[in-house]
C-alpha cells in the first residue's frame, strides 16, 4: 500500500507540542503515512520555548507532499503578511495537495490569499485580530475544526489531534483512526462542529455530571430517547440537565445524540453487512432517508458511497 507524504512545514516561533502531533498520530497510523518536517530554509527553527529544534529538510520537500501541515506559531508573530521566503516554499506546493494548519497557522494561509472566499477557523482567542486582518475569510471560531477541501484549518492545540484522526478516518475510516486515538490515548472523535471553548468542562464542587447519563445513552442509541428521557436518568429537571449538559460537551443534548448516532451508522457501514434502513434502526434513527440525511450532512457522502469507501474485507 502507497504511503501518503505528510509535510510539516516549521515556522520561526512554532509551538512545540502542536508541531509534533502530525508525527504522533499519524505516524500510530499503520504506516500508512510518511511524516516529514521542513523549515523555509532547511535550518533549524525557533521554537516559542527556550529551545530550537532542527529539521532534516528545506522547502523542496514541499513539492513532494500529499497533505501538507502549517504547525502553529506564537501570537506576537501574527500579521497581515508572510516572508519572501514563505511565500516561495508556498507556491512550491503542487495544485491539489491537501493543506492542513493547525491553530494560528490559518494566518500564514490567509496572509497568502489562500484562504479568500472560503470557510476556516483558528484559536478562538485571536479571532477577533484574524477577522480584521482577513475579512475576505469567512472564519467560525466557534468549531474545533473546518474541512474546506484542499483546505482544513482547526482549532488551538488539542484540536491538532482531532484534525489529524479525521484524516485518518477520511482516508482509511473509522476502524483504523479508533485505533490510533487508543495508541495514542486520546479520545477517538470530537466532531469538527464541536465547540472550541466548553465554559465549565468540569462539574462544580457538589454539581451532578451527565457524564453517567452519556453513557447511559450511547448504550441505548437505537431507542428513540427524548430530553425528558436523559434528564430523567440524570435526576434532574430539563431545564437544568440541557443547561449542565451543553456545559460539559458544548452541544446541545439533541445534537450530541445525532452526533453519536452517525457514528455509531459509520462503524456498521464500515464493519457489516446490514442495509441501510437496518442500520438507521440500530442507531437511532428513523428511517434509512434519515441516516442518509444526517451523514450526508456530517460527511458530505451517502451511505453507499461510503461503505464502497471503508468496508472493511472480511
Amino acid at each position: 500500500m502507497r504511503r501518503e507524504r505528510v509535510v510539516v512545514l516549521a515556522l520561526d516561533g512554532v509551538y512545540p507540542f502542536e508541531l509534533g502531533i502530525p508525527s504522533r498520530i499519524l505516524g500510530a497510523a499503520d504506516s500508512r503515512y510518511e511524516v516529514l518536517t521542513c523549515s523555509v530554509d532547511g535550518g533549524p527553527v525557533r521554537t516559542n520555548a527556550d529551545f530550537g529544534v532542527t529539521v532534516e529538510h528545506g522547502p523542496e520537500i514541499l513539492g513532494t507532499a500529499d497533505t501538507v501541515v502549517i504547525a502553529p506559531v506564537a501570537p506576537g508573530r501574527l500579521t497581515d503578511e508572510v516572508s519572501g521566503d514563505v511565500l516561495a516554499a508556498l507556491a512550491s506546493i503542487r495544485p491539489g495537495t491537501r493543506i492542513v494548519s493547525i491553530c494560528t497557522g490559518a494566518f500564514v494561509l490567509a496572509a497568502a490569499g489562500l484562504l479568500d472566499g472560503r470557510r476556516a477557523t483558528t484559536h478562538w482567542q485571536v479571532a477577533d485580530h484574524f477577522r480584521r486582518l482577513f475579512p475576505r475569510v469567512h472564519l467560525d471560531p466557534d468549531v474545533l475544526f473546518v474541512d474546506d477541501h484542499p483546505f482544513l484549518t482547526s482549532a488551538g492545540a488539542a484540536s491538532g489531534v482531532d484534525i489529524c484522526l479525521h484524516l485518518v478516518r477520511k482516508d482509511h475510516g473509522s476502524r483504523l483512526a479508533n485505533s490510533v486515538a487508543r495508541r495514542c490515548v486520546v479520545p477517538p472523535f470530537r466532531d469538527g462542529g464541536q465547540a472550541q471553548y466548553i465554559e465549565q468542562p468540569v462539574p462544580e464542587q457538589g454539581a451532578a455530571s451527565t457524564a453517567a447519563t452519556r453513557a447511559w445513552a450511547l448504550e441505548r442509541l437505537g431507542e428513540p430517547l427524548t430530553l425528558a428521557d436523559l434528564a430523567g436518568h440524570a435526576r434532574m429537571s430539563l431545564r437544568t440537565f440541557a443547561r449542565r449538559f451543553h456545559d460539559e460537551v458544548g452541544l446541545s443534548p439533541g445534537r450530541w445524540l445525532i452526533q453519536q448516532r452517525v457514528v455509531r451508522a459509520r462503524h456498521l457501514l464500515e464493519s457489516s453487512d446490514l442495509t441501510v434502513d437496518q442500520i438507521a434502526g440500530r442507531v437511532g434513527f428513523a428511517t434509512g432517508a434519515s441516516l442518509r440525511q444526517h451523514l450526508n450532512a456530517a460527511i458530505g457522502v451517502s451511505p453507499q458511497a461510503y461503505r464502497r469507501t471503508f468496508q472493511t474485507a472480511r
